[in-house]
């Protein structure tokens, strides 16, 4: 019988890398705002580690030594790109709804949706919980609005809890100047970064039933439901397009003026993304087909509807969802 041999380091590194693979998705994601860029940073990440594998001498954990690639490969590609806003980063809410078709502005670098399917699984309740909460639109914008280095300081030391002498190894700071960074991140994100006492919980019977009222009152287009679902101060923003409202009328009005669905012409499914409940929304075509239209991804406020940030152009099959689905 044949001596096995043993591994080469491309299949000790590939074995061995590869577990931390989501989480670091999920890293490139928050420091860039967008799953597509993500997904090449990580690629990136994987060729330099693979590449520098051989003289990796375990100082740190492996995992730790893959998110410093990663940082620094977000870092280099941050000093070429554009923050990534939502709508609301750019300007106030709209007075009205007009009943002209509004034009897109691809111009801008739109902040993308994450699908919940793509967050890392520990098994660990309360690490889902955090990688969930650190995926939130909300943290993610306001994340935008962050110097580049203060993003990847904030996120080493609050979501991936590091030390404040790994940071300034990791970017190549003074562990002084990694606290000051830090104390300017936290705040001016104080308002949207994530915290113990703002962790959402399952959704309760309540929520359950609003987001099948949502349902129902946007597939039957139901003017007066569809108001009732949102809370006074509720946004809605739908990049592509710059225009952005605040509360139900408005949003109500959204449905009848701008989106070319009539009475039953949506389908609605439901999924997750940014760790927020979501759905897949399907306009009907002329053959009777729906086909992926928009994805709306929510936050909740008790039994209400806070905000909706509806993105057009999503891979659905990504979210688990079909392209296309009939009645």
């Amino acid at each position: 019988m044949a001596t096995p041999t043993a591994p080469s380091t491309s299949d000790e590194f590939t074995a061995l890398a590869d577990p931390y693979r989501r989480e670091l998705l999920a890293h490139c994601y928050r420091m860039l705002g967008s799953l597509h860029e993500a997904e090449d940073l990580v690629q990136e990440t994987y060729l330099r580690a693979w590449r520098a594998y051989a003289k990796f001498e375990g100082r740190s954990s492996l995992r730790t030594w893959l998110h410093k690639i990663a940082t620094t490969t977000c870092l280099t590609a941050l000093e070429n790109r554009k923050r990534r806003p939502l709508p609301s980063g750019l300007g106030a809410p709209a007075d009205d709804v007009p009943d002209e078709k509004v034009a897109a502005s691809d111009e801008v670098p739109w902040l993308e949706p994450f699908p919940d399917a793509m967050l890392p699984d520990s098994g660990d309740p309360a690490a889902i919980v955090g990688q969930r909460e650190s995926t939130r639109l909300a943290f993610i914008a306001a994340l935008q609005h962050l110097p580049a280095r203060q993003r990847a300081v904030l996120l080493l030391r609050d979501v991936l809890k590091w030390r404040a002498a790994e940071v300034a190894e990791a970017i190549g700071i003074s562990t002084a100047a990694v606290n000051s960074v830090l104390q300017r991140a936290r705040a001016q994100l104080a308002d949207a970064a994530p915290s113990q006492d703002d962790r959402p919980p399952q959704l309760t019977a309540d929520q359950q039933r609003l987001l099948e009222r949502y349902v129902t009152a946007f597939e039957s287009k139901d003017v007066p439901a569809i108001v009732e679902l949102f809370t006074a101060e509720a946004s809605w923003e739908m990049p592509p397009f710059r225009l952005w409202v605040v509360g139900g009328e408005h949003i109500a009005q959204l449905r009848v003026r701008q989106c070319p669905a009539g009475e039953g012409g949506l389908r609605l499914l439901p999924t997750r993304a940014n760790g927020q409940p979501a759905f897949g929304m399907y306009l009907r075509g002329d053959d009777g087909v729906f086909r992926a239209f928009q994805l709306n991804v929510l936050e909740l406020d008790g039994a209400m509807v806070r905000r909706v940030v509806a993105f057009f152009d999503v891979d659905f099959t990504r979210y688990g969802l079909p392209e296309t689905c009939s009645d």
